[in-house]
């Protein structure tokens, strides 16, 4: 499971032009769901960045944790974090889950994220094509990939 983590100020994400999800101060994740990945990729993954500390302390230094700050986070389904780009120029998406295991891991997830005390998750569509608006506050990223923690890959 890969998930490209942002800070922002606020995110919201719209399919044909009405809103989905929208949510303040937190985190925008886009989440990829890989072949083999189980319940315990997704429980791994939201308990990580329920704790990830990149908000700024009264010091200044990145020291707060989502729970810290009150904050929220906006989950957007995304296969292509998941392609393949060794052969060719034209990625590869063989490596993404089926899409009805995608989806169940995508909703378990954010499950995953509210039981680790996220107080709002809001939520894309899943397989929709969707406009995401983000405002980065930084800008800060990071890219998390269970692979790191399980040596599957």
């Amino acid at each position: 499971m890969r998930a490209v983590i942002q800070r922002v100020k606020n995110s919201s994400v719209s399919v044909d032009g009405e809103i989905k999800g929208k949510i303040g101060k937190g985190f925008n994740v886009l989440l990829g769901v890989m072949n083999g990945d189980t319940d315990a990729e997704a429980e791994l993954l939201a308990s990580k960045i329920s704790k990830l500390r990149v908000f700024e302390d009264e010091n200044g230094k990145m020291n707060k944790g989502i729970l810290d700050i009150g904050g929220e986070i906006l989950v957007i389904s995304q296969f292509t974090l998941c392609a393949d780009i060794k052969k060719g120029n034209r990625p590869s998406f063989t490596d993404s889950a089926a899409p009805d295991e995608a989806d169940r891991l995508y909703r378990y997830f954010c499950e995953c994220l509210k039981e680790n005390g996220v107080s709002k998750v809001g939520t894309g569509v899943f397989a929709a094509e969707m406009l995401v608006e983000i405002s980065n506050d930084g800008p800060v990223t990071i890219v998390m990939d269970t692979d790191i923690w399980n040596k599957r890959g």
